[in-house]
């Protein structure tokens, strides 16, 4: 009988479906334009409210405490490298920030996770946003990785990290009726080679915010940012490598972007913090980058036959004789499309 049940939805679910959305499509799409004016005129004012910021030593992180510090928001910046947290707080004080306080954490430990979100909650006394920003990227081809357990590190911050620290601001984010912010990747959507454990933590991710969204309710509102290519670490060339050890690699790097254009870090962060102020849920930035995504649901074929041949290498050839860095470097696409501070970045070496 239940098979009867399921060859009859078969049938008739496509067909319902399709029916369905011509009805419901376009009141939907009214109702989002009108909820996106209303957001746009009565976006939140955050002076004085308590931000707390994850991965803000550095890239999106560090330029999304400015952008909320120009806004008069009290922030609590979290990040392992001390040194390059203690210039952020300086420089967060100094363009407008009435308070910052400075957290040394590994968010990939869930003692680390708490303890932020109690140290900010007993300075200030509350939370209004949470922003999920760490996160770490790793370059190599699945078969490569010679210990796959090496790679746990990349899910443990990427993904473990953003669900610890959420778990436990998530009481004090419902009595504020705060707000998530939270860096997911348009890696979430893109199968791009020598990034699976990357593109799955992101995905994990997505799908986790996407969840809790329907949990928590009208109390706390969720933003998810599926970012393209961004000027930070991560498009310097800062990667794990196959054996889990980071490394600093531009001409890897440009095998992975090849001519696509990157997105100022400043211009991003600045889209990012008007977006969760006016409560949207999603945001992809640059906008165009959407597109991606229309495709992978599309055309997938395409998608995955464009990555096979631009992005990866007959067998035993190494990875920077891809198409994908030969037309970067015969085009000088480089020079155009990549911000200043990648054309010829230097080495970080600060852990």
């Amino acid at each position: 009988m239940v098979e009867l049940v399921h060859t009859l939805l078969n049938l008739t679910a496509p067909t319902f479906t399709f029916f369905s959305l011509l009805f419901f499509y376009p009141p939907c799409l009214f109702f989002r334009f009108f909820q996106s004016i209303l957001s746009t005129i009565f976006s939140e004012n955050i002076a004085g409210k308590v931000v707390l910021i994850t991965g803000a030593s550095s890239g999106i992180g560090e330029h999304l405490a400015y952008e909320y510090a120009i806004r008069g928001a009290c922030l609590a910046l979290v990040a392992r490298r001390e040194d390059r947290l203690r210039d952020v707080v300086e420089q967060a004080r100094e363009i407008g920030s009435p308070d910052v306080l400075m957290i040394r954490a590994d968010v990939s430990k869930v003692e680390d996770c708490k303890r932020i979100v109690d140290e900010t909650t007993d300075h200030f006394g509350r939370l209004d946003h949470l922003v999920n920003n760490a996160g770490i990227s790793g370059v190599s081809m699945f078969e490569e990785i010679s210990d796959i357990t090496a790679l746990r590190g990349l899910m443990d911050t990427n993904f473990w990290g953003s669900a610890y620290t959420t778990r436990f601001a998530i009481p004090h984010l419902k009595r504020s009726r705060g707000k998530i912010v939270v860096l997911s990747s348009s890696a979430s959507w893109l199968p791009a080679p020598r990034m699976s454990i990357y593109n799955a933590s992101k995905a994990a991710l997505f799908m986790l915010f996407e969840t809790l969204r329907v949990e928590v309710g009208p109390d706390i509102n969720i933003t998810i940012v599926t970012p393209g290519y961004i000027e930070s670490e991560l498009t310097q060339g800062k990667f794990l490598d196959k054996e889990g050890k980071m490394i600093f690699d531009p001409d890897l790097r440009d095998v992975q972007i090849s001519a696509i254009p990157v997105r100022t870090v400043r211009s991003c962060a600045k889209a990012i913090v008007k977006s969760a102020l006016r409560g949207q849920r999603y945001l992809t930035e640059p906008a165009w980058f959407k597109v991606t995504y229309i495709w992978k649901v599309a055309c997938p074929e395409i998608i995955e036959w464009g990555y096979r041949l631009f992005f990866l290498t007959r067998p035993g050839a190494e990875a920077t004789e891809a198409p994908s860095k030969k037309i970067l470097d015969f085009t000088g696409a480089k020079n155009v499309l990549y911000p200043s501070t990648l054309q010829s970045p230097q080495e970080d070496k600060t852990d």
